[in-house]
């Protein structure tokens, strides 16, 4: 099995937590259509009403348009998205009939970084996308999403996990190759179409959104589960640990430097030293490190709060605090009004005509000085706020932090209305009543931590963790357990319910639109199936032959509506779930054929219900199928059927390039896709590729479908087995996957591939030296 989809498997086993409200941060959110201001002055395009009334609709026809973010909205937009892999694509539509267009196209030239299109020539949903091999990818999933109803479409990427939902049901969930969101300047945004001539959507859009952050589709049906971590998160660990791998093999060759020197040294004496915040300390050696006495005992640094002696001032004096120091001082005072100020200290009089009178305490006294110069202030007067230290007011939301401020180590400055104060961060408690110095809180020796079963507290700053005891495994960030039920398989989960392990044992709980106690878990249908139609999926009926509706309640009248295929010797008869082509009294009619399990009457004529292109007929006991005779003569010959009779300039299609056109019907291959033209529209989707059952595999620059290799180092896709490693030239254990740069060398990369190491020169870096 490969990483990521141990990885993906992980991410879906881990976590499980109820959702009741879901907020999204603006700085994460883009409202596509919001920030284009559409409106009646944006041609092709025009305000309709929606889904709901809590937020704009706009209707795509099909006529000509330019729905495209103006560059400066468009880096906007990419300044959010640029460089990410957690991202979720979030839209309301109501696509029409057969219609295949772009719901949305982030791209540069030919490089499609982002593009979601649903195409409903083949009733499915694509997403194209490029990877970090700067390698084009196209995601296909089979759903008809363009059927003239309204759909809630979410799309989910963290990473390389991807999830669909459709209507808040989980459509698909897949591992792919990670996206490169790395945007080039010059990249544009289209909404409805790819550009001018090509993907045009018909149909009305609703809140189109891309949130910067895995599992946006909370905000669209926030009774959805969250999980959590992402698979971003995994990643992310996989990647620090190839990074300490690298950097366990050049610590090796260090220290196996320092023991040679070390045995060298073995006779001497060493005095061992303290270092703290750059400054280098002898043994037993005494310092003051903010409101903390420290001292260096046998390397290590010990600190405990300092005692501020008890000091008696002098007359005209008080204790205050003083910069740069944690105990107060004895400080020169004024006494006005009643009021007690330390020297420097400013206070504001207002007099009765309401002119401000500036005072200092100096030498014992409150003096008059000379007011502050005021800088003009760009706010209305009602959002202007005075200062008890100065006669200059500031406007509402001013910064003090950045004018200066006494906050030390674990402390931070926050702004009030009309100065600024310290505050401890998360996990720091204060040593002095002003905040301005604090101390790390010890959860695990105070008893304030949530560690359970099998765990060790360990203390970090601001913070704790709790750390499985030797031979248990984590369950969640407070607990562990012997052994997990779910990831050995070792469970009696039913195939539709999620296994989430717990200590000593595990919890089934069915999917979203399934129902029962997490064993047995049933597709639930919310008023039932009716006429023996089964429930497939939520709320989805799939119904018998001659039933239709939601729910299959109502009868299809075959003979009142002409669905019949009953010879003219015969006469049709309604029947609840389809009909009987009846004998009249007196005449022999033979010659009836079963097809697929159903009986079809002598001289019926049928579509196949999975390809609308195709009639069978019932002759005398045989069933003939075949594709539909394209008659274009006839003015009701079936244009989706038969392209080809379509004579109209409209339905015509321009290549990609722009410098040739095709008719209705034409077919052609580009970029590894094969492209047709139907009624006006261009629909691509990838060509089919055999299987490439093999370890190492290449995809050669003008192909279109990759190949086996025997050479692990010419392959650019591994199937990785993680159980296969690599000896470093440092005799370092590498994990499959990872890559380092050779010890001893600046330029020379190497790669662990299944067991195989490859290295390379890279030419760019030998450039630069």
């Amino acid at each position: 099995m490969e990483p990521g989809i141990r990885l993906s498997t992980l991410c879906l086993l881990l976590c499980l937590g109820p959702v009741s409200g879901f907020g999204v941060d603006p700085s994460l959110q883009i409202d596509v259509l919001s920030e284009l201001q559409l409106g009646g002055s944006t041609e092709g395009v025009r305000q309709v009403p929606g889904l709901h009334n809590g937020s704009k609709a706009f209707l795509f026809p099909d006529t000509s348009r330019n729905v495209k973010a103006s560059p400066e909205t468009a880096e906007i937009f990419f300044q959010k998205l640029r460089n990410k892999c957690e991202f979720t694509i979030l839209v309301t539509l109501k696509q029409a009939r057969l219609n295949s267009g772009v719901i949305l196209s982030i791209h540069h030239l030919d490089h499609r970084y982002l593009e979601l299109e649903s195409s409903g020539h083949r009733n499915e949903i694509r997403l194209h996308y490029r990877s970090g091999s700067h390698r084009s990818h196209t995601e296909v999933f089979p759903y008809i999403l363009a059927d003239d109803k309204w759909h809630r479409l979410s799309l989910a990427i963290s990473a390389s996990h991807l999830i669909l939902h459709v209507d808040c049901n989980k459509i698909y969930e897949r591992v792919v190759e990670k996206p490169f969101m790395d945007l080039p300047l010059g990249t544009t945004f289209w909404l409805g179409q790819r550009n001018t001539a090509h993907g045009y959507f018909k149909g009305i859009m609703q809140d189109v959104q891309l949130l910067v952050m895995p599992q946006g589709f909370i905000s669209q049906c926030p009774d959805l589960n969250r999980t959590c971590p992402t698979c971003n998160d995994f990643h992310g660990l996989v990647q620090k640990i190839m990074e300490l791998q690298d950097i366990l093999a050049k610590t090796s060759a260090k220290l196996s430097q320092a023991e040679q020197r070390m045995n060298k040294l073995d006779q001497c004496y060493c005095e061992r030293t303290c270092t703290m915040k750059g400054t280098t300390y002898r043994e037993f050696e005494s310092w003051t490190d903010g409101c903390k006495n420290c001292t260096c005992m046998n390397g290590s640094v010990h600190c405990e709060a300092l005692i501020c002696p008890l000091a008696d001032c002098p007359l005209n004096s008080a204790l205050a605090y003083v910069d740069g120091k944690c105990c107060k001082e004895c400080q020169s005072v004024c006494v006005f009004e009643g009021r007690t100020y330390f020297e420097g200290q400013r206070e504001t009089v207002y007099s009765s005509s309401g002119d401000c009178v500036l005072f200092e305490c100096k030498d014992h006294k409150m003096q008059r000085i000379p007011k502050d110069s005021c800088t003009p202030l760009n706010c209305p007067e009602s959002q202007q706020i005075p200062l008890s230290h100065s006669c200059c007011k500031v406007c509402k939301g001013h910064d003090f932090c950045t004018e200066g401020h006494s906050c030390m180590e674990h402390s931070v400055c926050r702004n009030l209305e009309d100065r600024a104060v310290c505050s401890c961060r998360d996990g720091f408690r204060a040593l002095r009543e002003d905040n301005a110095y604090c101390e790390d809180i010890d959860e695990c020796a105070e008893g304030r931590h949530y560690c359970r079963e099998n765990t060790v507290c360990v203390n970090t700053p601001g913070s704790f963790m709790c750390v499985c005891k030797t031979g248990y495994i984590r369950i969640d960030d407070y607990s562990c357990t012997e052994h997990d039920e779910c990831v050995t398989n070792q469970h009696n989960c039913d195939e539709n319910a999620l296994c989430f392990n717990t200590v000593g044992g595990h919890n089934c709980v069915c999917k979203p639109g399934y129902t029962g106690n997490g064993t047995i878990c049933k597709a639930f249908c919310k008023d039932g199936c009716r006429n023996g139609g089964a429930c497939i999926a939520s709320n989805v009926c799939a119904c018998p032959q001659g039933f239709t509706g939601p729910s299959c309640e109502t009868d299809i009248d075959e003979c009142g509506t002409g669905r019949h295929s009953c010879a003219n010797d015969t006469v049709c008869f309604n029947l609840d779930g389809g009909y009987d082509c009846r004998c009249p009294h007196g005449k022999n009619c033979t010659g009836d054929c079963i097809h697929e399990g159903k009986i079809k009457h002598n001289g019926q004529i049928w579509v196949l219900e999975n390809d609308r292109c195709s009639v069978c007929s019932c002759q005398n006991g045989y069933v003939m199928c075949r594709r539909m005779v394209c008659d274009c003569q006839n003015p009701t010959v079936d244009l989706f059927c038969c392209p080809e009779c379509d004579p109209r300039l409209s339905s015509q299609c321009l290549h990609q390039s722009g410098e040739l056109s095709y008719n209705s019907g034409d077919s052609w291959i580009q970029n590894c896709q094969q492209c047709r033209c139907l009624q006006g529209e261009v629909d691509c989707w990838p060509l089919p590729c055999p299987e490439v059952d093999c370890e190492f595999s290449v995809l050669p620059e003008s192909e279109c479908c990759p190949r086996c290799v025997t050479d692990p180092c010419q392959a650019d896709t591994i199937r990785n087995d993680i159980t296969k490693t690599c000896l470093d030239e440092t005799n370092v254990i590498r994990f499959t996957g990872s890559s380092w740069i050779k010890h001893g060398t600046e330029c020379t990369l190497c790669q662990c591939k299944n067991g195989h190491v490859c290295c390379s020169v890279d030419p760019q870096c030998l450039q630069e030296l």
